[in-house]
């Protein structure tokens, strides 16, 4: 049971669900990329408001350069250590795929900023 809840809160933390009841959509559909954090106020579902205060994903900011780096920073060691790239060459690559990652880190690190700060309550996913 207990494994069970891990996993559901992975899955709703990977596709941006509500952390409360884990059905409402945290970001407004289509994707505007204009405004690529355009979230919805609260919750459609259980009513659990988004942006509880001003600066609420200030976090989220040192979750998106931590996980980033992760992802980049030892790509970017292999392409010159082991493939003998130039530093030029790697932090092209580096530059690429951050930009293949840019919408996925900046919306996966809010949709796990919340997931962290919000409980989620069964009786509302129920209702």
């Amino acid at each position: 049971m207990k494994l069970k809840r891990i996993l559901n809160w992975f899955k709703s933390t990977w596709r941006y669900t509500c952390p409360r009841c884990q059905k409402g959509e945290m970001f407004i559909k289509p994707l505007n990329l204009s405004k690529p954090l355009a979230m919805n106020e609260v919750c459609g579902h259980c009513g659990q408001q988004f942006e509880p205060e001003p600066g609420y994903y200030f976090g989220a900011m040192f979750i998106s350069y931590i996980v980033g780096s992760f992802i980049v920073l030892p790509i970017a060691l292999v392409l010159v250590f082991v493939f003998d790239y130039t530093v030029e060459a790697a932090i092209l690559w580096v530059i690429l795929l951050g930009a293949l990652l840019y919408l996925k880190l900046l919306r996966g690190a809010r949709s796990l900023w919340i997931h962290l700060l919000v409980k989620y309550e069964e009786t509302d996913a129920k209702n």
